[in-house]
């Protein structure tokens, strides 16, 4: 057993105001992400010039936290915050789905392209090898906030969460930070180094997460106030079925479409 390493999840506290880790994690996800994507706009030869790719990060933003907002609201308290909705705006008591974020981020994309009248497939491809070191920093930030563990185990690494009783139980964030995070990225980024037909980047991205979140999803302890659904599954590996579908055909398209245009 390993003792897990209480970090205060607040840096600094003035009065109200507070900076925590979690948002600093998703700070540095941005300003990491930065460089790497005028990189990847320059290797692909992209029209966007630097002040578009920066709004292109702000739609990104917002597409994620009014997604991910949104889509923990629906998929995992609806009757709560239905019930009162002004708790669905107290953003800083956390609450936020991977699952609805990726939505948030198609539609911001797909806004973004059309008011700059460029392929929504070509702009997603551009972005999609970058997100996974969001999704490490994300994972991070839940390790040190000492949320979403695992479920009770005997492994030698298990580690006692402060509330989640006495019983040591897998470090699952740490499990995502790798394989949705660093895995992922080296995958997508490798992939990434020449062109590849429209999709097939997200196609990989689609197919990736929702092997990964699936897998992981075996030893991750699920949401209390839903516990485990049918056939025995997690509402994350419900919501990670259609992105294997959707991840399969994304890359059969994308590679008939390759095929036909050669």
């Amino acid at each position: 057993m390993i003792v897990y390493p209480e970090i205060d999840p607040i840096i600094v506290e003035v009065g109200p105001l507070a900076i925590r880790w979690y948002g600093v994690m998703y700070s540095l996800a941005f300003i990491i992400g930065w460089p790497l994507l005028k990189k990847r706009a320059k290797k692909l030869n992209s029209t966007l010039s630097e002040e578009a790719l920066g709004d292109l990060l702000l739609w990104v933003l917002l597409g994620v936290v009014l997604g991910g907002r949104f889509g923990y609201v629906l998929f995992y308290q609806p009757s709560f915050y239905f019930s009162d909705p002004l708790a669905i705006f107290k953003v800083w008591e956390g609450g936020m789905a991977f699952h609805g974020g990726l939505l948030g981020v198609i539609i911001s994309c797909c806004i973004f392209a059309r008011r700059n009248k460029i392929s929504c497939s070509l702009l997603v491809d551009l972005l999609v090898p970058i997100v996974p070191l969001g999704l490490l920093l994300g994972r991070i930030g839940n390790f040190i906030n000492g949320e979403l563990w695992g479920r009770v185990t005997e492994v030698s690494w298990g580690m006692i969460f402060p509330g989640a009783g006495y019983l040591p139980r897998h470090p699952s964030q740490l499990y995502e930070a790798v394989l949705e995070g660093v895995v992922l990225f080296a995958v997508l980024w490798w992939l990434g180094r020449k062109a590849r037909p429209p999709g097939y980047l997200f196609g990989v991205f689609i197919l990736g997460y929702g092997i990964s979140r699936f897998i992981v999803e075996f030893f991750r302890e699920p949401d209390a106030n839903l516990g485990f659904l049918s056939l025995g599954m997690t509402m994350g590996q419900w919501l990670s079925l259609p992105m294997l579908m959707v991840g399969i055909v994304l890359l059969l398209y994308a590679r008939s479409t390759a095929s036909k245009s050669s």
